[in-house]
């Protein structure tokens, strides 16, 4: 992706227009991760039941998503339903459950029109019949895309992660003293695939929850009080530009951020 491209996208005039202008191509973020947190808010603030800041969330992730693929990222996964989440009500889970499927039916296109490859980290199999029939469904029509890798978090806890990469290992017959980092890496759901560079978590709350704790290790943090239903192109470029400016350190001597705009 170009400055070009991502500038024909963007209508004339707009105020994001100079954000993408800023946007240094050859910094890019490999991976980015998103914590997307506060639709409860974002309706109990305009006096809506919470699956209503659910439905409102689907723009957010819409645009996102979209977004993402045209800036040129490699890997966007986004932190759709946790394990925990179970414990909510009955009829919010169902909500959600119901506009994950509509989210999937009407955004096939979009994805495949944008060379999307998608894929779902998690405990699939868990979920039922029909959600699985439609996650199988996206995954399958769009596996021979190019473009970014969009992975939702489903069902998916980082400590789950880490224990069921355990049993992996284990049921591959690796012994202990040939399990090193490299290789413990290659059982986790996220194998293959580069380690989050940026995660980003919307509404201000300063946690991780639980979310992709093995490959955040290094990741750079960008927290934005702004509540994931009103989370838009202009938010996404802010967190990019921020993480541009930083300093990357992996526990050593600091490396310098590429100057801004440099293209």
């Amino acid at each position: 992706m170009s400055l070009e491209q991502l500038l024909a996208w963007i209508p004339a005039g707009h105020p994001d227009v100079a954000l993408a202008r800023q946007v240094n191509f050859e910094r890019l973020p490999a991976h980015i991760a998103i914590i997307m947190d506060g639709n409860g808010r974002w309706a109990a603030q305009r006096h809506l039941p919470r699956v209503e800041g659910h439905r409102a969330g689907i723009d957010a992730v819409r645009d996102t998503v979209e977004t993402a693929a045209r800036l040129g990222l490699g890997v966007l996964t986004l932190y759709a339903f946790s394990v925990e989440n179970w414990k909510r009500p009955a009829s919010e889970v169902g909500t959600l459950m119901q506009l994950l499927k509509r989210y999937l039916r009407s955004e096939l296109n979009t994805l495949l029109t944008n060379d999307i490859r998608f894929r779902v980290i998690g405990r699939i199999e868990e979920l039922s019949p029909d959600i699985q029939d439609e996650l199988h469904i996206a995954i399958e029509r769009t596996a021979k895309s190019q473009g970014m890798l969009f992975n939702i978090a489903l069902n998916y806890g980082g400590r789950a992660e880490i224990v069921d990469a355990a049993r992996r290992a284990i049921e591959s017959g690796v012994r202990p003293e040939e399990l090193d980092e490299d290789r413990f890496a290659g059982f986790l759901y996220t194998a293959g695939q580069p380690d989050p560079d940026l995660l980003i978590r919307t509404s201000g709350e300063m946690r991780v929850s639980n979310y992709l704790l093995w490959q955040i290790a290094y990741a750079e943090i960008y927290v934005t009080e702004t509540l994931w239903p009103d989370f838009r192109r202009r938010h996404l470029l802010e967190a990019v530009l921020a993480y541009q400016k930083r300093e990357r350190r992996y526990g050593g001597i600091a490396s310098a951020p590429a100057a801004i705009g440099a293209q």
